[in-house]
């Protein structure tokens, strides 16, 4: 490691759970000829000019999380769906040092495979969104042009995200308390999950 960032230099002293797991996947993350940096809260490892993995603690395991997961050949089973709406990225989950041991040579190839996919400009293709707008957000939309104007500029990704939250609850009062809650959020061109 050359020139180390500070901030992940930070992430990895910081006390927080999975400590030892994520300590020990660095070295072989590094060892792929993966460039560290710090992104989205964390380390993020890239390759030919785009993101390969990033590295992380979730309350049930330790997390690698392939960008492209869903185009890697996964053998051995090793990835799993984030959540049931991902379309993209796949995760690697560890919950112990042994299980980081005994996965040391897939985790390998599948970097091996994802750099390979980057070099290649392979992208992921995502299937039209069929997502509807809520009444409720039509609504505050037509009502606020400012807001509707931001929600437009949005990056799809982020669109995708505020239209699943919203439409999740049945009840029309809690779509529109939660259209209210991150309407600043919206108008700040930042996703719901964005700092």
């Amino acid at each position: 490691m050359s020139n180390p960032d500070p901030k992940v230099e930070a992430f990895f002293n910081k006390p927080q759970a999975w400590q030892a797991e994520m300590a020990a996947l660095r070295p072989i993350l590094l060892g792929c000829g993966l460039t560290e940096t710090f992104k989205w809260r964390g380390p993020c490892y890239c390759a030919e000019g785009g993101n390969i993995v990033i590295l992380g603690g979730m309350k049930a395991a330790c997390v690698l999380g392939f960008f492209k997961g869903v185009l890697l050949p996964d053998p051995t089973g090793l990835l799993v769906l984030p959540g049931e709406n991902s379309r993209s990225a796949k995760m690697a989950k560890f919950t112990s040092l042994a299980e980081i041991t005994a996965a040391t040579e897939p985790v390998k190839a599948l970097i091996a495979a994802a750099i390979a996919l980057e070099k290649s400009g392979a992208k992921v293709t995502f299937a039209k969104d069929d997502l509807s707008y809520p009444e409720e957000l039509i609504a505050a939309l037509e009502e606020n042009p400012e807001l509707a104007q931001a929600f437009d500029a949005l990056t799809p990704g982020r669109k995708r995200g505020y239209l699943l939250h919203f439409n999740q609850p049945k009840a029309s009062a809690t779509k529109t308390a939660r259209i209210q809650k991150h309407s600043a959020r919206i108008l700040d061109g930042k996703g719901m999950h964005d700092r």
